[in-house]
């Protein structure tokens, strides 16, 4: 990550708060107290920030921390829906309805004396495994718990693997305008997206729908696969610090992201072919509205030299990202 890069994002040359001294707020487990399992706009405020603020998120694993050792399945010490529990709402200063919340993830260090990432498979959860959404009569798949040593050099996942260490958050929002949602759920929102570019060096931005724009955040993984297949990647405790801003009368229906080569529109949806076309759409529209595109002309570019990320394909929505390279952006 070059500091040349974010003085030609989004983020800083539209942001209300690049010209504020940055001040830096600590959220720890103490001070959120009940961690929340719905993404929505009735929840009590945990703290409230300006734009241009730092924050320093103890976060959680997904599975609130129930899951551990090897021997605690799941099904035995979790009772769903209550996982992926969410820090937050954050309130930020002058978001309104009609604005867009930036959020630069700056850096996420495992968390715990031992850090210790936990991957399992779940009863009736995954993307080969019937579920309440795809009802197959076969059984259940085997259920699976595993232990990975985790560092910031690596992730230990046997003595003969090592994974490398390329944290995202997997959850990240703005509260819808009326609905809760639960943090399982992906949507316009933003939510449970799992997507691995949403890490450090990454900008968020994320449609305000309520005022303060109530932000949550949440279900930090240490490394996870295109999909997150099994249903689960390696969730872990983390230390993630952000940076927010504020863009006042952009005005966004799904979310979007940034990092130093690409911009990058996010879908979610069933099936997965209307994610990718929510995705596809969304970046279209974009390049038209902000980069001098013919829309048509945008869209069949996207057909030569488009790029897919897969986010997630278990969860209740699925998550695609469609992103172009800034090397076809410039002027």
């Amino acid at each position: 990550m070059t500091t040349s890069w974010l003085d030609q994002s989004i983020m800083h040359t539209r942001g209300i708060g690049r010209e504020r001294s940055i001040v830096t707020h600590e959220l720890t487990e103490a001070k959120q107290g009940t961690f929340h399992f719905t993404i929505g706009p009735y929840s009590q405020p945990v703290m409230t920030v300006k734009p241009g603020d730092r924050i320093v998120v103890e976060t959680r694993d997904a599975f609130d921390g129930k899951v551990k050792t090897e021997q605690d399945l799941p099904s035995k010490v979790l009772t769903m829906p209550f996982v992926n529990p969410q820090n937050g709402p954050i309130m930020v200063e002058g978001a309104e309805p009609g604005d867009t919340l930036a959020v630069h993830i700056e850096s996420m260090a495992p968390r715990g004396p031992n850090p210790r990432g936990t991957c399992c498979m779940i009863p009736q959860f995954g993307a080969l495994s019937g579920t309440a959404f795809t009802a197959l009569l076969g059984d259940s798949l085997p259920e699976i718990t595993r232990k990975i040593d985790v560092d910031e050099e690596g992730v230990y996942w046997s003595k003969r693997v090592t994974l490398p260490y390329r944290p995202h958050i997997g959850t990240l929002s703005c509260s819808p305008e009326i609905d809760s949602i639960n943090s399982l759920t992906p949507d316009q929102h933003g939510g449970n997206m799992d997507l691995p570019d949403m890490g450090p060096g990454s900008i968020t931005y994320l449609p305000v729908r309520t005022p303060g724009a109530r932000l949550f955040i949440g279900d930090a993984h240490a490394c996870q696969g295109d999909g997150e297949v099994c249903g689960t990647a390696v969730e872990y405790p983390s230390l993630t610090t952000i940076r927010v801003d504020l863009v006042k009368g952009w005005t966004l229906e799904w979310p979007r992201l940034e990092t130093a080569g690409m911009i990058m529109a996010i879908g979610s949806a069933r099936p997965l072919e209307d994610a990718t076309r929510i995705a596809y759409k969304e970046l279209v529209l974009w390049m038209e509205a902000e980069y001098g595109y013919d829309r048509w002309d945008a869209y069949m570019m996207l057909s030569q030299c488009g790029k897919v990320r897969l986010g997630n394909f278990v969860d209740p929505k699925y998550t695609v990202g469609a992103g172009i390279l800034k090397t076809y952006l410039v002027p």
